[in-house]
């Protein structure tokens, strides 16, 4: 769980209120991106709804006893404060700088917090653009800053914004994608790696951990004839999404399933195979092998005896004594741009 040490951008979003810069609402209010941590500790359950597209995170928020969700977009609700705290991709912020804009209640105020080192300046000067600043205030490397009371705004400003990491086309129309997923407008070279070198032969019910867009997926069902059933695991409900759209082409012929889920808290039926790229990181930059080594785990307990695991990672990356530990024969495929191929297979019961 994030603390108030390693999660600095959390705790300085409720300095106004701490020090009485800003009222509290005494009304439910929104949080978008929002973290759980020892700084919500601090927070009563009921004042806060909670949105969170990525899995891990939204199940530490749920666990704190905040109501969380994947996406607020349906509710007509409005909000006298909107906590927000901004991704890295510059579109992306922009996007959810105007979705807060436009759920909060007339009069209701947008507040945002950012590390100096990850575009606070940038993101305020954002949010003063489209809304108009109400104040900021600096502590532990990180500013927090809030508009006026929300009014009119400018309009084609917002719509503007509104659109920026909307789902649109990618690669020639192959794919659809959207700023802020995992390698959203290109092929990642390690996925393209690993999918030149699956066999044609891999064929009954399959899984795919960590699909983001859905271009491993696609993959596996384009080449494998064989495929009978693939699930869909993702962690970015976002990411989930286009998935989704992006191999809704191969759903007459294959049953597919799709999966909101963190891998490494474990799969729940069996298969014959499984690819997977895992993430080796989580919401920030530190790297986290340990979500690799998940996956892996994950991926024996639900291979069936004699299924295969075929994997795709930094070469650097220290996967292979858990894959020894796991299972009975281990086989590097190829290597190449810094990143290897691995074939597992599982010997024993499922």
């Amino acid at each position: 769980m994030a603390s108030a040490i390693s999660d600095p951008a959390l705790e300085v979003l409720f300095l106004p209120f701490a020090h009485n810069v800003l009222p509290q609402s005494g009304t439910e209010s929104l949080f978008l991106r929002a973290r759980g941590g020892g700084a919500m500790q601090r927070m009563e359950t009921g004042s806060l709804l909670c949105e969170q597209s990525f899995k891990p995170a939204a199940d530490v928020l749920q666990q704190q006893g905040f109501r969380t969700v994947a996406d607020v977009d349906a509710s007509p609700k409005r909000y006298p404060h909107v906590l927000v705290l901004p991704p890295r991709q510059r579109e992306e912020a922009r996007a959810l700088f105007a979705r807060a804009v436009t759920l909060a209640a007339p009069g209701g105020r947008v507040i945002a917090s950012i590390e100096n080192n990850e575009g606070a300046k940038a993101g305020e000067g954002d949010l003063k653009r489209l809304a108009g600043l109400g104040g900021s205030l600096s502590k532990h490397h990180c500013r927090v800053f809030w508009t006026g009371p929300i009014g009119d705004g400018d309009h084609a400003l917002l719509a503007q914004w509104r659109e920026l990491d909307a789902p649109r086309p990618i690669l020639q129309g192959r794919y659809v994608s959207r700023p802020g997923v995992f390698s959203w407008n290109r092929i990642d070279p390690a996925s393209a790696l690993l999918a030149r070198n699956l066999p044609t032969t891999l064929g009954g019910d399959g899984a795919d951990l960590g699909t983001g867009f859905g271009y491993l997926a696609d993959e596996v069902l384009t080449r494998c004839p064989g495929v009978r059933s693939l699930d869909v695991y993702e962690a970015e409900s976002r990411a989930l999404a286009l998935a989704r759209i992006n191999l809704s082409r191969h759903s007459q012929r294959v049953q597919l399933q799709y999966h909101w889920a963190d891998v490494t808290s474990g799969l729940d039926r069996a298969y014959d195979f499984i690819v997977s790229n895992p993430p080796f990181h989580s919401q920030g930059r530190d790297g986290r092998p340990d979500i690799g080594q998940g996956f892996i785990a994950a991926a024996a307990a639900a291979l069936m005896r004699g299924g295969r695991l075929w994997l795709v990672a930094n070469k650097h990356l220290p996967y292979e004594d858990v894959l020894k530990q796991r299972f009975s024969d281990i086989r590097l495929v190829d290597m190449d741009q810094g990143f290897k191929v691995i074939e597992a297979i599982k010997a024993g019961p499922r």
